[in-house]
C-alpha cells in the first residue's frame, strides 16, 4: 500500500488531464468531421 500512494500522486493527475484534454478534443473533432462531411453539399 505505500507503494502505490506515490504512484498515484506521481501518475494519477497526467492521466486524468490526459483523459480532460482527450475528451475536449473528440468533441471538436466531432464536429470538424461533420463540418468536412457538409462541406460538398454547400458548394453546390
Amino acid at each position: 500500500m505505500e507503494t502505490w500512494i506515490p504512484f498515484m500522486t506521481e501518475v494519477g493527475f497526467p492521466i486524468a488531464v490526459t483523459f480532460y484534454l482527450l475528451h475536449r478534443v473528440e468533441g471538436k473533432l466531432n464536429q470538424l468531421i461533420e463540418s468536412i462531411h457538409a462541406l460538398p453539399g454547400k458548394m453546390k
